[in-house]
């Protein structure tokens, strides 16, 4: 079994990606959050700070564009390819409306023809290994019966699949089902993405979808990072989980520290972080309520610190982790 991070945008930066790698385990490679191609040759270091390979050296990460121009595609690819990457991988999933109403993401897949033309134009030129990380469709899980034939005419490393539309975002279910119909379809290795955040639900596709043998864990894997290895170890049963929790949760805010201008952007990213964090506490909602009304980074800390030690929170209900 193989275990990928997915790209988070504002979350699975290379300042999560490093702190998860010291002190979680289980998973094995990352897809960094897509960059954006642009026009001109010029691309600036600044655009690509999260995929400096000094930084990126405590997991292997595969960097994913976003484009629908396949000469700034080529442009951005063969850059990252002489930064030292390998696998690049192409962003036709996002679902956000400001992404797909530029036709870029989801908002490409009703566009097949456009989508064979720029894998055509991109693999005579391309110097690295391309993947695809992609929807059922933006309107229709049907998109996907037209997008199959295309990506099986080139030589394409690996197709994850996240079973939504771009237009349900991340609401309502995995259309498991349509999965299941194009699985067998696809001559490239397919990687599961959607919905994975307890051991019993990878389990549960593991046994409907027996050929596929990597997963990709998002959103589950942030709110609760034990996930992989509770995954690898088959049970849930983890030491000192508050305690490694804790050190997590502090190699954030000083990785974030160093990496922002001041403690605001700090804070402010820290509390997206409990928007998942707080799904793994029994009284998450109040606990997300008063995280959200803190102002300083100071009172941020106090707060969290008293929650995390274990002195403190354990056996207490009212924050147990699960």
């Amino acid at each position: 079994m193989h275990l990928i991070l997915a790209p988070l945008r504002g979350f699975t930066d290379v300042v999560f990606r490093n702190a998860f790698a010291r002190h979680f385990n289980g998973i094995d490679e990352a897809v960094a959050p897509f960059v954006t191609s642009t026009k001109g040759r010029r691309i600036k270091p600044s655009h690509l700070a999260d995929l400096v390979q000094a930084e990126n050296s405590h997991l292997p990460v595969v960097p994913q564009i976003l484009s629908n121009n396949s000469a700034e595609f080529l442009c951005l690819a063969n850059t990252l390819v002489d930064l030292g990457y390998g696998e690049i991988n192409w962003n036709l999933g996002c679902p956000y409306p400001m992404v797909a109403k530029k036709k870029r993401g989801s908002g490409l897949l009703p566009f097949p023809d456009e989508i064979d033309r720029l894998l055509e134009r991109v693999l005579r030129d391309f110097a690295g290994q391309l993947s695809i990380k992609t929807r059922l469709g933006r309107y229709s899980a049907d998109e996907i019966n037209a997008l199959v034939p295309v990506f099986n005419r080139y030589p394409v490393k690996r197709i994850i699949i996240h079973p939504r539309t771009g237009v349900q975002m991340y609401t309502g279910s995995v259309d498991l089902a349509a999965f299941g119909r194009c699985l067998p379809k696809l001559v490239h290795p397919v990687v599961y993405n959607g919905d994975i955040n307890r051991l019993e639900t990878l389990r549960s596709l593991s046994d409907r979808f027996p050929s596929v043998s990597t997963w990709m864990l998002g959103r589950g894997l942030v709110a609760n990072p034990f996930l992989a290895e509770t995954i690898r170890i088959g049970s849930p049963q983890i030491e000192n989980r508050w305690q490694r929790f804790a050190d997590f949760h502090d190699a954030l805010i000083d990785g974030y520290t160093r990496r922002f201008s001041g403690p605001g952007h700090v804070l402010a990213r820290m509390k997206g972080f409990w928007g998942y964090f707080a799904d793994e506490f029994v009284d998450g909602r109040r606990i997300l309520k008063k995280i959200r009304k803190t102002t300083r980074l100071e009172n941020y800390r106090v707060f969290v610190d008293g929650l995390l030690d274990p002195r403190v929170s354990q056996g207490k209900t009212d924050c147990e982790r699960l």
